[in-house]
C-alpha cells in the first residue's frame, strides 16, 4: 500500500480518535482504561508526547494509522525514548505497523535518543512482538501477569529495547 507518514495535525485527530477508540475499548494491547474519554486519549496521546506522526493513503486522505514519541522516563532516563503505534483494523497485516516503527527509530535517532523501549508489550500480541523483533527490538524481561487483558485475565508482558547508537545499550 502506498502511504505517507507525517507530523499529526490538529485537523487530524477526530480520524486518529476513530483509530484508537476501538483498540483502547478491546483491552487487549493497551493499558489504556477501555472506558477513556476522547479528551482523555487526546491529551495521553497528543498533549503528554514529543511527536505524534500519522500513516496516510497515497493521496493523504485517510488516515490509516498513527504513532507518538516520547521519552519513556524523567530527567536521568529521558534519553531513551518510548512509542505507542495504532494501524486501522482494516489495514493490519500489510507492513503499515512494520513501516511506522521504522520511521519512529528514525525520528528517535534525529530527536538525540539513545534506545527505545517499550515497557509493556502485551504477550498475547503475538503480530506486535514479531514486527518489533523483526524491527530490531529484542525481550530483555517478562513481567509476569502485568496487563490485565479484557478477555484473558492477568497476563505476561514483556520489555523490550533497541539500542539507537552504537555501543552498550542504556
Amino acid at each position: 500500500m502506498p502511504l505517507q507518514i507525517r507530523p499529526y495535525k490538529a485537523a487530524d485527530w477526530p480520524a486518529v480518535w476513530a483509530l484508537l477508540e476501538p483498540v483502547f475499548r478491546a483491552g487487549e494491547t493497551f493499558p489504556h482504561d477501555p472506558a477513556i474519554t476522547e479528551a482523555e486519549a487526546q491529551l495521553a496521546w497528543v498533549e503528554q508526547t514529543q511527536a505524534v506522526m500519522v500513516a496516510v493513503d497515497a493521496a493523504g486522505a485517510v488516515v490509516v494509522g498513527t504513532y507518538y514519541l516520547k521519552p519513556n522516563s524523567l530527567a536521568l532516563g529521558a534519553h531513551v525514548a518510548n512509542a505507542g503505534y495504532v494501524v486501522a483494523e482494516h489495514c493490519r497485516r500489510q507492513g503499515i505497523g512494520s513501516r511506522l516503527c521504522q520511521h519512529s527509530l528514525k525520528a528517535a535517532r534525529r530527536l538525540g535518543f539513545r534506545a527505545m523501549q517499550f515497557n509493556l508489550v502485551v504477550s498475547t500480541n503475538t503480530a506486535g512482538i514479531r514486527c518489533w523483533q523483526r524491527n530490531g527490538f529484542r525481550v530483555v524481561g517478562t513481567l509476569p501477569g502485568a496487563f490485565r487483558h479484557k478477555q484473558l485475565g492477568f497476563v505476561d508482558a514483556l520489555v523490550m529495547v533497541q539500542a539507537l547508537v552504537e555501543g552498550p545499550t542504556p
